[in-house]
């Protein structure tokens, strides 16, 4: 299955935070409502709950995987994600992130359904906005083209491949995998956005040289065996 990818954001007073979800459903057009599907150990469902009130960006397919890894692969105790993107404040008090967005979409919960790992939170629509033309990202652009994978914490979330090696000459190559977000480093390919050519070996990565979807280094990486 797939679906749109958005960043959805809430706060607990004047403490704002926001995660990528998958997991937005228009549920109403009479009022005009929408749901998401929340995990209970992050973040945003501690601000939701506490608000009653969350918002939604929907993602252009353009965006970058690093502002993925921002939203989709930190967490918001660790580090503040809003300070490091464009945002306005909300009728609701929720922060509206405006970078990469085609549209926005502020509600106040109304229904909540505790369904096991997660909650889903029914959001009443109080101001919506296009902000510009574009194509919406989906989870099939983001999993497949973009070789995203999903956090733990996601409906979505499985286990990276156990086994996987590249040739190169008489000896064998082994991809490695970010223990962060099971981004999987492999030699045959390397990281050409990052200057690394194919056919460069894990062990040859500059020092510097950080996962490209969440920005891990390279001490957060284990061997593919």
């Amino acid at each position: 299955m797939s679906y749109g990818l958005y960043v959805v954001t809430s706060h607990d007073g004047e403490k704002l935070n926001g995660q990528i979800a998958n997991t937005v459903i228009q549920v109403s057009n009479e009022p005009p409502m929408v749901s998401v599907c929340i995990n209970k150990q992050n973040l945003t469902h501690e601000y939701i709950s506490k608000s009653a009130s969350f918002a939604v960006s929907v993602l252009d397919i353009s965006v970058p995987m690093t502002f993925i890894g921002l939203f989709g692969f930190k967490s918001g105790r660790d580090e503040d994600k809003l300070s490091q993107c464009e945002y306005k404040s909300g009728v609701a008090g929720s922060p509206i992130v405006l970078d990469y967005a085609l549209s926005i979409i502020e509600t106040e919960v109304v229904s909540q359904l505790d369904v096991g790992t997660h909650t889903i939170f029914v959001g009443k629509v109080v101001a919506a906005e296009i902000l510009k033309e574009g194509t919406p990202l989906t989870y099939a652009d983001y999993h497949i083209k973009k070789k995203g994978k999903a956090p733990k914490s996601a409906p979505t979330y499985r286990e990276p491949e156990k086994e996987r090696t590249t040739e190169k000459g008489d000896n064998k190559m082994l991809s490695y995998v970010c223990d962060v977000c099971g981004y999987v480093y492999d030699p045959a390919v390397g990281d050409p956005e990052a200057g690394i050519d194919p056919g460069t070996p894990f062990e040859d990565l500059p020092d510097d040289w950080a996962c490209p979807v969440c920005g891990a280094d390279k001490t957060q990486f284990s061997p593919v065996e």
